[in-house]
């Protein structure tokens, strides 16, 4: 019998350690392909109220800015009594504000939660406002004045933020909590299972699940009025080129697994990723939940939200969406700066239109506003956020 020296039993290790790394990371991509990027970024224009009158929006309809100077409004919450809350992530803080004489202007402004970092998605339930950061869920009882009392925090080990930060959380038909995780990078093979996904939270925040994954950065998400299911709008990765990977809404189904991010829109392969361990990117694609609709690559959509409590609006939007595109800074040709209606009908989405744009000059140079957030009052006044200059717009119904 032959022994084995020492020398040789430490390159065997060696060698055997080499094959399952390489069998952990898979096969690397077998075409090799070249991209070209675009970095533009249309210039920032300041506010003033004179550019109002640009913002256009479908006949029937008026815009208004019912608050300005507000720093970096993201995403909104209505109460009952009207009150308008906004996150704002930078300060760390939440900002009530109330149009109390009914002029259609936010004439107060409180803030009712302050020292919460990073704070983004932000809901009502049950009486109570529930706010999440990268990694913490909290919750606070609303007051008869707007006011917040027995805050609390529910969660506060949701995977770290790194490139996408920005939760986004909602309650289903179902009372329970969704989250919106997105992932940790541009594009990777993420080590925490609980990245790119839409996570479901058990009634006592003690337990949750990945509900679906494969979803590079959804964070917009709703339920159709109609169907109960749920559908967002994901962010495709950056750096593949001016127009590739399309923007996807996605009908998200519980354990589906949406692609990202070897696998883009209809099951479409991205060849500049390595093949999954034991299998190809071709075969794998085939077990993906392909998106229905696409949309231009690096739009960058960030709300979603169906129109079913915009109750003043007319009778053929109640069905319909409305997605915030934030806007590109990495194509040649600047795509997004505005929010679009998504129509359906029978539960199904049937095309797109142009509902709330203007932010972007004529000749693509310039932009005054990135819309953000999207909420909907009791009254049936559509608000939206500007984290650029700082303003929220009412959009309502005239006829």
């Amino acid at each position: 019998m032959k022994r084995i020296t020492l020398h040789t039993y430490i390159l065997l290790l060696f060698l055997m350690t080499i094959q399952t790394a390489n069998a952990q990371k898979g096969l690397p991509a077998k075409t090799p392909t070249t991209v070209s990027v675009s970095t533009f970024y249309p210039a920032h224009e300041d506010f003033n109220e004179k550019l109002i009158s640009q913002l256009k929006v479908p006949d029937g309809f008026k815009v208004s800015a019912v608050a300005t100077g507000l720093g970096k409004p993201r995403m909104m919450a209505v109460n009952d009594n009207g009150g308008l809350y906004i996150t704002r992530r930078d300060v760390g803080d939440v900002l009530l504000l109330e149009d109390k004489d009914g002029d259609g202007k936010m004439e107060t402004l409180r803030t009712v939660w302050s020292q919460f970092l990073g704070v983004h998605g932000i809901t009502i339930h049950d009486g109570y406002l529930y706010l999440c950061s990268s990694t913490d869920l909290k919750r606070g009882k609303i007051n008869s004045d707007g006011s917040l009392s027995d805050t609390t925090t529910l969660i506060k080990d949701l995977p770290e933020g790194s490139q996408h930060d920005n939760r986004v959380i909602a309650f289903g038909p179902d009372k329970l909590l969704y989250i919106s995780v997105g992932s940790s990078c541009n594009d990777c093979a993420e080590t925490n299972a609980e990245h790119a996904t839409l996570l479901q939270v058990a009634p006592d925040f003690k337990t949750r699940k990945i509900y679906a994954r494969g979803l590079r950065n959804t964070i917009g998400f709703d339920w159709n009025p109609q169907t109960k299911e749920i559908w967002g709008v994901d962010n495709g990765t950056d750096w593949r080129s001016d127009e590739f990977p399309p923007e996807e809404l996605n009908r998200i189904l519980p354990d589906k697994d949406y692609g990202w991010p070897r696998v883009f829109a209809k099951q479409q392969v991205d060849e500049t990723r390595e093949d999954p361990i034991g299998t190809t990117k071709s075969a794998y694609a085939k077990s993906t939940e392909p998106s229905v609709m696409e949309f231009p690559a690096h739009s960058a959509p960030i709300d979603f939200k169906f129109l079913t409590m915009a109750g003043t609006f007319p009778k053929d939007f109640q069905d319909d969406a409305l997605v915030c595109w934030h806007g590109s800074w990495n194509r040649k040709n600047p795509e997004g700066y505005k929010i679009q209606r998504i129509k359906f009908y029978k539960g199904k989405p049937t095309g797109v239109e142009d509902f709330f744009s203007g932010f972007l000059s004529a000749d693509g140079k310039t932009r005054f506003g990135r819309p953000a957030g999207l909420a909907i009052s009791n009254m049936g006044t559509l608000f939206i956020s500007d984290d650029e200059s700082g303003v929220i717009y009412s959009v309502t119904a005239t006829k």
